[in-house]
């Protein structure tokens, strides 16, 4: 990875691209639509690093010059990229409202949308989080997570925290998943593969010292055989979102 950082895009800019039209061409005939989708395509194949203004232009055959008529940079290019991957969570803004089983299931619905979107587009993690710009799909998403929330008697600020204490566990999952995915692709050797070398060496130093470790010991060879994997980013998902959701009953159940 390169110590230089990218240039950090325009706030302005970037609203003013998010909320404008992509699809009118300029006199090249390219569109901010058509760029985007091209930088998406190269960053589901080779990672948001790999993503550049000239290669975006080479994919669609054009002049890198002719993109910045459309687009100023990167950095604007990034915030176009993240909010369109999220243009196709939900059919609608009521989709999530709609699941079987109440707020509950809604939670849920919206925990397997976010999880799926994470590991279709594994770059989204390498975006910065906290200021992305606020396009149309990002608000959309916002207003269809909250709606099943709404009227449970849960105060505004406790709505936003519910749901992002949702997300922030999907987006932890998934990224422990995406790097498990690296670590195995860099490696050649699946988890399991990894383990079958690594346990002989680890169990000679380990013999004369196991009773320091009884719990370590213990826990950790009954979650392997469980994984078969150091983890299971699937599990930790459904573990961990059913004990958000039985936090997020008791509340609403205090303030009814």
């Amino acid at each position: 990875m390169s110590g230089k950082k990218a240039a950090a895009p325009d706030p302005a800019r970037s609203l003013a691209l998010l909320w404008g039209s992509h699809t009118k061409p300029g006199r090249s005939g390219l569109t901010v639509r058509a760029i985007v989708t091209a930088a998406i395509e190269l960053a589901d194949a080779s990672g948001l690093e790999a993503v550049s203004m000239r290669l975006v232009a080479e994919q669609l055959k054009v002049g890198t010059m002719s993109l910045y008529t459309h687009v100023p940079g990167k950095g604007e290019l990034t915030d176009l990229m993240f909010d369109s991957v999220y243009g196709d969570l939900y059919a609608d803004v009521d989709e999530p409202a709609r699941q079987p089983g109440g707020w509950r299931g809604a939670l849920e619905f919206i925990a397997r949308r976010n999880w799926e979107l994470l590991v279709q587009h594994p770059w989204l993690h390498d975006v910065p989080a906290g200021r992305n710009a606020l396009g149309p799909n990002i608000t959309l998403k916002y207003e269809a997570e909250l709606r099943p929330l709404d009227g449970l008697g849960l105060t505004d600020v406790e709505m936003d925290s519910t749901l992002a204490l949702v997300l922030t566990h999907v987006l932890g999952t998934a990224r422990a998943g995406a790097e498990q995915v690296r670590t195995q692709q860099d490696s050649g050797m699946s988890d399991e593969e990894w383990w079958l070398t690594t346990s002989p060496v680890l169990e000679r130093y380990m013999a004369g010292v196991a009773d320091r470790f009884p719990l370590a010991g213990r826990v950790g060879t009954s979650a392997g055989e469980a994984y078969q994997a150091t983890m299971d980013p699937a599990h930790a998902l459904t573990f961990g979102l059913t004990r958000i959701l039985d936090g997020t009953a008791l509340l609403i159940a205090d303030r009814s």
